[in-house]
């Protein structure tokens, strides 16, 4: 069972007071008192001394904190002490670099603790700030200098964590599903097989019998979903690779004819490509003072005209002749409009 926030500082205390050299072998009142004093305020009566039993039988055996305290009582002196007189819970020989990735790491799995497929394990944060000893005011004095983009809340993330068991469990899901092109609502019958996050949005790809294929399906467009017990009795192989090896986004591309698309795009806009790219397969086949150029073995998808439309009158699409023409026919839509 993972612990908590206050089992956490519980442990912090404890592990301070069997380290204080002035007050060796504190009994298990004495245990109860600090941490009842940190937490509540003294005579609070707020700590059992079970609280206290858990607290040390944790910090010697339980494997997800990984402690492994070598906590035993002392009859002669009347109390607890570490069998190794260098232990601390807090002692690990990291330097001043390896402390800021840390921190750095920890501040990026705060920003997904309320996403309900790893809220869960939002405690394994809180675990690395206790062990590290990093102060409070090292967090909030990251958040000054590091700040990440904050999403509105999306819809349909609390099928993630349903979804994601019948994954792993091969269980069938029956969906209510309503396209944004469609005002009518289908059911199908869903082998689940991935989830897919594209674009700060989650989908669900999975084998629908009534077609003989997988299909893709936006998490904020399911309107009901059974998670049902009953096993897939018929494996469909699914390759991720495969599904999505020429795909801009979530659209299926494996029985589907790739392009061999080239673009052209200003300096400034086409050296942001060159670092963070479009596809996998993209190469520089120009680089000049005028343009660089691109070539992408891709599936003409509404992800991918999306993303080189971002690029406005910086980009353009020289080849094939087909995708330039529906391009230029985009544009000239979209002009008409002024």
């Amino acid at each position: 069972m993972p612990a908590n926030k206050y089992a956490l500082i519980r442990y912090r205390i404890i592990d301070r007071c069997l380290t204080n050299k002035a007050k060796p072998f504190p009994t298990r009142d004495d245990l109860r008192d600090a941490c009842e004093e940190a937490l509540y305020g003294a005579g609070a009566g707020a700590v059992s001394l079970s609280t206290i039993d858990k607290d040390i039988w944790a910090m010697k055996n339980e494997n997800e904190l990984g402690y492994f305290a070598p906590i035993v009582f002392d009859r002669a002196n009347g109390g607890y002490c570490y069998t190794d007189a260098e232990y601390s819970i807090s002692t690990l020989n990291l330097g001043d670099e390896e402390l800021s990735s840390i921190r750095f790491a920890a501040a990026i799995l705060d920003q997904f603790r309320n996403v309900p497929v790893l809220n869960t394990y939002g405690h394994a944060i809180d675990k690395i700030v206790s062990r590290l000893s990093i102060p409070h005011e090292a967090e909030e004095d990251l958040q000054k200098f590091i700040q990440f983009e904050q999403n509105t809340i999306q819809v349909g993330i609390e099928r993630l964590v349903p979804l994601l068991n019948c994954i792993r469990e091969k269980r069938i899901v029956f969906i209510d599903y309503q396209s944004f092109r469609e005002n009518k609502v289908k059911n199908y019958e869903v082998h689940p097989k991935l989830l897919r996050e594209f674009d700060n949005r989650w989908y669900l790809i999975g084998y629908v019998p009534e077609r003989k294929a997988h299909l893709t399906f936006g998490l904020e467009r399911i309107v009901d979903a059974i998670y049902t017990e009953q096993k897939i009795y018929s494996e469909v192989v699914f390759d991720s690779l495969a599904f999505f090896q020429y795909s801009v986004g979530i659209t299926e591309t494996k029985a589907k004819k790739a392009e061999k698309v080239t673009i052209r795009v200003n300096p400034i806009p086409g050296r942001l490509i060159k670092t963070q790219p479009l596809h996998i397969s993209q190469v520089v086949t120009k680089d000049n003072e005028e343009f660089i150029e691109f070539k992408l073995d891709v599936y003409p998808s509404p992800e991918l005209y999306a993303k080189l439309l971002s690029f406005g009158a910086d980009l353009e699409v020289v080849s094939p002749a087909k995708i330039r023409n529906e391009f230029k026919t985009i544009l000239e839509k979209a002009l008409n409009r002024y």
